[in-house]
């Protein structure tokens, strides 16, 4: 039986080694990895970036000894901050509706200012907290 010729997934040179050798190299596989990665899944991987970008801001806005803060429209946009995106929203029983980035959220007021909140963990083990 002669052995088998395999070649490098990334660019079809022929490899030496053993026998479940994928890549001739590691530019190769990084190379290969990469373009995996790609492709139709850099728009989630754009969309969680910006999240996360989003919930830094929002924590950035908010001291760690304060409940809430105040932030206008204008400091948010001018941070970054990008309105589309956000993890999930929670409708008070008075209608308020809070849209959250991860533990981060923040509710829209009067005069382009928001209330940036702090998700207080025991809301966490609450089944219905999550309302779109």
């Amino acid at each position: 039986m002669s052995p088998r010729i395999q070649n490098c997934i990334d660019c079809g040179a022929p490899l030496n080694g053993r026998a479940d050798k994928r890549f001739c190299d590691d530019y190769c596989r990084i190379h290969y990895n990469n373009k995996m990665k790609s492709g139709s899944n850099n728009l989630i991987r754009n969309i969680n970036n910006a999240l996360k970008k989003n919930r830094n801001i929002l924590a950035g806005f908010l001291k760690e000894d304060e409940e809430t803060a105040k932030i206008s429209r204008e400091k948010l946009l001018g941070n970054g901050f990008i309105f589309k995106y956000g993890t999930h929203s929670y409708t008070t029983k008075k209608g308020s509706k809070y849209i959250y980035c991860y533990d981060y959220g923040y509710l829209k007021l009067e005069h382009d200012l928001f209330l940036v909140v702090r998700l207080k963990t025991e809301h966490l083990d609450k089944p219905n907290f999550i309302k779109g």
